[in-house]
């Protein structure tokens, strides 16, 4: 019976994968969500899902319906990562089918690949995924897997409700308030024992005697445990055998000890999955996300009070991140050498943080060649910015020794020790905010690296409509619709059915959420969708989408003001605006009657064809307006570019007299340039956000966001070589465009 449920339920998520959407709407994006539930309800009934999952996965091999592979291997694997005992017979049979799918395309040999990784370590150390799961999304000290993960929510109050926004900090702070590190620790050890042991694990009297123990001695055991599940889960030629040896000797050791003789029998439960560190941000800050990263890299001091956190950490990114040189003159300072370069005329307080206080001050200064005066840059660490977060190597720091006859000793390399999940809630808007945001991240990492060879950086996209949008979200729905706020979400969808069918359900279910009444015990802890849902995602999203960023440069009818320099993600609009002058507004009258409505405009754009050669042309033409979307309406077309829309106004001359008519002037194109012949402004609206546009615009340049890391090695190259025009050197091999990578289960499958 229960083999029959679980089933008809596995039946019933791979029909909607087919388009069959349940009967009752409420019930889409919750069909994987109850499937676990009722396995978490008796982990005994894993091996029983495992079972029909296997047999489901060779039943799409065999009848070509690949759409159902990756969906059913993310579903499988999450389950046996809680699973607490599966047969190495079960796991054999994963391991073998992941094995084929290494002959198919991307993205079945990418995930195949990974899962085939991860169960051959699986199968040597039972419990090895669960442990490490839960020491780094718990951030527990543990020196043979030092790894931390932390998952930050973004949500922009200004594009979301107020109710929305409480529901989300309610979910998830009841998420964490159920867990500590004792228990996580406790979690670890009980799952290590019965993965290994199996029916010998007796998990009550486990249990019972973790229970009395004080927490040193829990930890203890904990490092125990992790030392000889690490130990046996990195060594490929370690018998499992020897493995469960090792466990059941540190079982029964810890059975026996003296408080286990008089521990009272608890009842058997299984141990479950707990949930991540999650925290909410409400995102009011432009440079709010690089700061809570760095917050996350090298936390304040605790004995830090509230009113401080902001002076410490500002007092941080003068010191040890330089700020944009066009803006802080502290900058200036820190990468130009302003001293003669002569030994004896560097000050005393140079010496200071380097040289102790001694007689021999004087031999430990540093020694330089004479009148050679060299001026740091930060190229020195280029091998960290070639790919932005997706290469730790680099060249290894080396300590600076003062004191004569004293070798400079190297540091250790730096390891990407921390993983930030960034989770973004909202729409369009608040994806066209993360691009500014991570341009601006990135131009700090090429002036100064300090996160990129430390942090792994992953994005993911909830989208969420808002039933009731407030002024400001109002204002840009008068104009926009529902789907057009949701491009990118609707374009995922398309390329991934399993977030179409997990994660784009929920654009409507968090406002219906938020807008029940709360829980009548704030002290209960229930089933929380929104947090299991979000975790499930950024467990499991390990395919990236990446989407082209598009710098946009905005001259002004002003010729004082500087041009202003933005980048766009999913869209950029222009429009006509009303005239500021008496005298423009009497021109403008006339030239409607003899032109018709827009203004005159010249357009100079690279055309992008199938061959990929770009031909470069340019018109003139009258308009009210354009659209440039940079997200493409079929999956199957190539990101980087632009389809530009003119709405173009024609004139006619019929018997009745002058008539106009609009329009619609289509092209594709990377680079474009729009200017008004008559110098009347025009406004620019970015990423569908009333809060970024721009006013009394006259021209306007767009083209791709260049990656800021290779822009700056370019630079230094051409330094040396005036002439040279192609790419030489490290430049050929780094990227030379800003790509924003969003997370799915299976990135985009053709």
């Amino acid at each position: 019976e229960v083999e029959s449920d679980i089933l008809r339920r596995v039946r019933t998520l791979l029909r909607e994968l087919d388009g069959h959407h349940p009967a009752c709407q409420c019930d889409r994006g919750m069909l994987r969500w109850t499937l676990h539930k009722k396995i978490d309800q008796n982990l005994s009934n894993s091996s029983v899902l495992v079972r029909i999952l296997v047999k489901e996965l060779e039943r799409a091999e065999r009848g070509d319906f690949r759409h159902y592979i990756i969906p059913l291997l993310h579903t499988l694997m999450y389950t046996l990562i809680k699973a607490p005992c599966i047969s190495d017979e079960l796991c054999g049979r994963v391991y073998d089918f992941c094995k084929k799918l290494l002959t198919l395309p991307k993205p079945f040999c990418t995930v195949g690949l990974d899962y085939a990784t991860r169960l051959k370590m699986e199968r040597t150390a039972p419990g090895t995924l669960y442990q490490r799961m839960v020491i780094s999304e718990q951030s527990l000290k543990s020196t043979p897997y030092p790894y931390q993960e932390k998952i930050f929510i973004f949500a922009d109050p200004e594009l979301l409700s107020e109710a929305i926004c409480n529901a989300l900090v309610t979910d998830t702070e009841a998420a964490q308030a159920s867990q500590s590190p004792r228990a996580c620790m406790c979690y670890v050890i009980s799952h290590a024992m019965q993965a290994a042991l199996g029916e010998g694990c007796d998990l009550g009297s486990l249990k019972g005697t973790l229970q009395d123990m004080p927490t040193s001695e829990v930890e203890r055991w904990f490092q125990q445990v992790v030392v000889a599940v690490e130990g046996a889960g990195s060594e490929g030629s370690t018998d499992r055998g020897q493995h469960t040896a090792r466990l059941e000797e540190i079982y029964h050791t810890l059975l026996s000890s003296s408080q286990a003789g008089n521990a009272p029998l608890r009842e058997q439960q299984d141990t479950p999955l707990p949930n991540p560190n999650i925290s909410f941000h409400l995102w009011t800050e432009d440079d709010q996300l690089w700061k809570e990263l760095v917050l996350f890299i090298r936390p304040l001091s605790q004995s830090c009070e509230p009113d401080c956190l902001s002076q410490e950490l500002d007092n941080f990114e003068i010191q040890d991140i330089i700020s944009d040189c066009d803006c802080c003159e502290q900058s200036r300072f820190s990468i130009l050498s302003t001293d003669s370069g002569i030994e004896r005329d560097l000050p005393a307080a140079v010496e200071e943080p380097f040289a102790p206080c001694s007689a021999d001050t004087e031999h430990s200064r540093l020694h330089r060649k004479g009148g050679i005066k060299k001026k740091p840059s930060p190229l020195e660490s280029m091998a960290f910015l070639q790919a932005g977060c997706s290469s730790p190597g680099g060249k290894p720091a080396v300590k600076l020794q003062r004191r004569s006859g004293i070798p400079p000793e190297a540091a250790a390399p730096l390891q990407r020790l921390h993983t930030a999940r960034i989770v973004l809630l909202g729409d369009d808007r608040i994806l066209g905010r993360l691009a500014q945001a991570y341009h601006s991240l990135r131009k700090r990492e090429t002036r100064r690296v300090f996160l990129t060879p430390r942090l792994n950086l992953q994005f993911y996209y909830i989208p969420v409509v808002a039933g009731q949008p407030n002024t400001l979200a109002a204002e840009d729905h008068t104009a926009t619709g529902h789907q057009e706020l949701c491009e990118v979400a609707g374009y995922l969808g398309r390329a991934d059915p399993w977030y179409e069918s997990n994660i784009n359900a929920l654009c409507h279910m968090i406002p219906k959420l938020a807008a029940m009444p709360p829980s009548p015990s704030k002290h209960l802890v229930t089933d929380l969708f929104i947090t299991d849902v979000i975790a499930y995602y950024v467990r499991m999203g390990i395919q990236p989408v990446c989407f082209q960023v598009y710098a946009v440069k905005i001259f002004f009818n002003d010729p004082a003001q500087e041009p202003a320099e933005d980048v766009f993600l999913t869209e950029l609009c222009t429009q006509g605006q009303d005239s500021i002058s008496h005298r423009e507004l009497s021109m403008t009258k006339k030239k409607t009657t003899l032109d018709g409505p827009g203004i005159d405009l010249t357009v100079a754009y690279k055309k992008v064809v199938v061959s990929n050669r770009e031909k470069e042309l340019d018109m003139s033409l009258r308009s009210t307006g354009l659209v440039m979307k940079a997200i493409p309406s079929e999956e199957a077309e190539d990101l980087v570019c632009l389809n530009v829309t003119i709405t173009e106004i024609t004139r006619s001359n019929n018997l009745s007299g002058r008539s106009f008519s609009a329009v619609a002037n289509r092209l594709k194109t990377r680079n474009i340039k729009i200017r008004s012949t008559e110098q009347r402004p025009f406004m620019v609206r970015l990423d569908k956000d009333s809060r970024r546009t721009y006013r009394n615009v006259i021209s306007l340049e767009v083209s791709p966001c260049p990656e800021p890391s290779y822009c700056l090695q370019k630079t230094r190259t051409m330094k040396f070589n005036l002439h040279q025009t192609e790419d030489v050197g490290l430049v050929k091999y780094m990227p030379k465009s800003l790509l924003l990578p969003i997370n799915t289960f299976a990135g985009i499958m053709q």
